[in-house]
């Protein structure tokens, strides 16, 4: 402000022959660089602004807080990947991930009504729906298995929680005359279905076809004869 005034002033008095032009040039070069040197201020205020705008953490979503990973006057060090400081969780949009079958995946479709309980509440039902089939397969004990998300369309403010265990029912169309025995008497061996036959005083394994699994109940589609005796828990023998 000092250099803009001092050269009007030295201006006007070079107008009227007062001062000489080293004079004017002088206080023209003054403020060029008062100028210049308020111009680089400026830039440099912009920039502590953005640097300081880095050291505000703003959520992108609303919700509440699951965990804090990091301390206030913790040191975090840079690197390829962001690191986590707080994780907040959406209670309002809870979704829940099931995995189906292969024997069953092919009979379940986008839309299809659901119900689920929870461990913490087993005695509570929550009608849902299948939202989304990921097409890529996880492989657990040699069975393959595809990821179904399922959204919730009941009300569960207050008793689901992220990461409970969930019991889910895909309910498919209703068949009747099929032979069924309970899932936990199906036993894998290189992802091949057998269960063990009671035949006389022994125990025989025999290879079996599944199909549709409906609560504790598997379908048996080849490999068992109405009247068979399946053995649910193998028997063990005394010495």
């Amino acid at each position: 402000a000092y250099q803009r005034a001092n050269f009007q002033r030295l201006s006007k008095l070079y107008e009227e022959g007062v001062v000489s032009i080293d004079a004017f040039d002088a206080a023209k070069k003054s403020l060029d660089s008062a100028e210049a040197q308020l111009k680089s201020a400026k830039a440099q205020l912009d920039y502590s602004k953005i640097q300081l705008s880095y050291a505000t953490i703003t959520a992108p979503i609303s919700g509440t807080i699951g965990s804090v990973s990091t301390q206030e006057g913790e040191t975090v060090a840079a690197s390829l990947s962001a690191p986590t400081f707080v994780t907040i969780l959406d209670l309002s949009r809870l979704e829940v991930d099931a995995y189906v079958d292969e024997v069953d995946i092919g009979r379940i479709k986008v839309g299809d009504k659901a119900s689920f309980s929870v461990d913490a509440y087993p005695d509570k039902n929550w009608n849902a729906k299948v939202e989304a089939i990921y097409p890529d397969a996880t492989i657990k004990d040699n069975v393959v298995y595809y990821a179904t998300i399922l959204s919730i369309e009941d009300n569960y403010e207050g008793f689901l929680r992220p990461q409970m265990t969930a019991s889910v029912t895909i309910h498919l169309d209703t068949l009747s005359g099929v032979l069924a025995i309970p899932s936990k008497a199906v036993k894998r061996e290189n992802g091949v279905p057998y269960v063990l036959v009671k035949e006389g005083e022994k125990s025989v394994k025999r290879q079996i076809s599944i199909g549709r699994e409906s609560g504790d109940l598997i379908e048996v589609k080849g490999g068992l004869s109405l009247g068979d005796k399946v053995l649910v828990q193998q028997q063990r023998s005394e010495m």
